[in-house]
């Protein structure tokens, strides 16, 4: 099994166990969301550990063994991205199984399992429907001034959705263009994402424009930007623009 197949299955797995244990009924709320985390983590790890046994993992719901840091390959892990959404019952949570190589996002896959869907790097392309306001995904609860801002400038619709993997995946699957956020992410809620993204050809960097890098030994990384390609100049500059006027 390669490693994208392997990224995609654990996707896939991880979130047919989430939509299992939420169909029992047993938990709402932060309960469902806990035990969801709790147990979607134990399946990837336990599989990773079995077939992927010299790598080393990086997982939210894991204790971090800073010792990743000296290695090549790492495994950076969201078993449950949107936990409100999961445990709100709404359909726009997701899985992330990535890979950096290098502290490249070297490979990934985002499952929507509500969806249907599972996103792998290597089998993913996006259409690139052209729009004459393109559309950017922001967060239904916590909308960064950043993002609003932007969108203004460059005559953007907004299009309120819940976790970080399923604003990505819209901009993939073309129901959305752009995806700009900053603030209060970390490794495992944006490398599978990314990787996805970069697999699609879409644009993915940090808001000022550089690389995306992972398996840093402080796994903040709070803002990204991914979007269109033939896009991305137009809204960096107005993501520098916007910085710009923001100074004091």
């Amino acid at each position: 099994m390669t490693d994208a197949e392997l990224a995609g299955e654990l996707a896939a797995e991880a979130g047919n166990l989430l939509r299992r244990i939420r169909d029992e009924g047993i938990e709402d709320g932060k309960a469902l969301g806990q035990r969801g985390d709790r147990e979607a983590n134990a399946l990837i790890l336990a599989r990773l550990a079995s077939e992927r046994p010299d790598d080393a993992v990086l997982s939210e719901e894991a204790k971090d063994d800073r010792s990743r840091c000296a290695m090549s390959r790492v495994w950076v892990i969201d078993p449950l991205d949107g936990t409100r959404e999961y445990g709100e019952r709404r359909d726009d949570w997701a899985v992330h199984v990535g890979l950096a190589v290098d502290g490249r996002p070297s490979l990934g896959a985002v499952a929507i399992p509500d969806r249907g869907e599972v996103f792998v790097s290597d089998a993913v392309a996006s259409l690139g429907i052209l729009r004459e306001r393109p559309i950017m995904v922001v967060s239904r609860t916590r909308a960064p001034q950043i993002a609003i801002k932007v969108a203004e400038a460059i005559g953007a619709d907004l299009l309120p959705m819940g976790s970080a993997g399923a604003k990505a995946m819209a901009v993939v699957d073309s129901r959305a263009d752009i995806y700009v956020h900053a603030g209060g992410q970390y490794e495992w809620d944006n490398c599978a994402p990314a990787a996805v993204a970069l697999g699609a050809g879409l644009h993915a960097s940090r808001l000022d424009g550089s690389p995306l890098v992972y398996n840093c030994e402080n796994p903040l990384l709070p803002d990204i930007v991914i979007c269109r390609a033939a896009l991305a100049t137009r809204v960096l500059a107005a993501i520098q623009a916007q910085v710009v006027a923001d100074r004091p």
